[in-house]
């Protein structure tokens, strides 16, 4: 059996991730929260999975580095700086980032990458999405993965094309642009919607998380899928096959 140790264990991901494990044959190794030294769970698990916060990754990625152990990133939020660390990581352990750990996510983003492909840039995308009061990031770490996906289609990145914030006079929508929404409210655990819209039709591709556990589930997948893999920077859709 794989041990698994977790980054931010007594979080609701954490919680739920442990809840997971049982079912997929794995062990929890143990965990980390605010303030305790990633170190000895490192070296005292087979993959570590990091649902804790932004200011505490370079610390995680330091202690995987240092131990060799293979990390999963679900922690969103992240900068540039952030992503440098994690190329910097994965060129002496196996590391997999991402915004989001649900299956049907990855194949959501299959399909969006598809679409954009096939529709072209006379198609205008919006990405609209939705969280619980409590996120304090937009927009959304799945957010930004789906518009990467959309941006991957027409074969340019979201740094180059994304929109986000509108407000004002900010005149007509520029050609070929992404555009993101972010709505917070409740208890909303995740709702996704990429609207193709084009000349007198549209079509939205949609993903709604119900329950928090998809992640979790998920997220378990991913890290018994990474351990034991050398260097490098994965993806979800590798461990998902698609």
């Amino acid at each position: 059996m794989n041990r698994i140790g977790i980054y931010g264990s007594l979080g609701r991901m954490g919680q739920a991730i442990v809840a997971a494990m049982p079912a997929a044959g794995a062990v929890h190794a143990g965990g980390v929260d605010a303030g305790e030294d990633p170190a000895t769970l490192a070296r005292d698990c087979d993959v570590l999975v990091d649902f804790s916060a932004p200011a505490a990754l370079e610390a995680h990625l330091n202690a995987a580095m240092a131990a060799g152990t293979p990390i999963v990133i679900g922690t969103t939020g992240l900068s540039p700086r952030h992503h440098e660390l994690i190329d910097a990581a994965a060129e002496r352990i196996a590391v997999l980032q991402t915004g989001n750990t649900s299956v049907g996510v990855g194949l959501v983003m299959a399909l969006i990458r598809d679409a954009a492909r096939r529709l072209g840039s006379d198609w205008d995308i919006e990405i609209v999405e939705m969280h619980h009061r409590d996120k304090v990031d937009a927009p959304s770490g799945t957010a930004l993965m789906l518009g990467e996906a959309a941006a991957a289609g027409r074969e340019t990145t979201v740094a180059e094309t994304g929109v986000q914030g509108r407000a004002g006079l900010v005149g007509a929508r520029a050609r070929g642009t992404i555009g993101f929404s972010s709505l917070r409210g409740g208890t909303v655990v995740g709702d996704h919607n990429v609207v193709f819209a084009g000349n007198g039709e549209r079509i939205e591709i949609g993903h709604y998380a119900q329950d928090r556990s998809i992640f979790a589930v998920g997220a378990v997948r991913a890290a018994l899928w990474l351990a034991g893999r050398g260097p490098g920077r994965y993806r979800m859709d590798q461990v998902l096959g698609l």
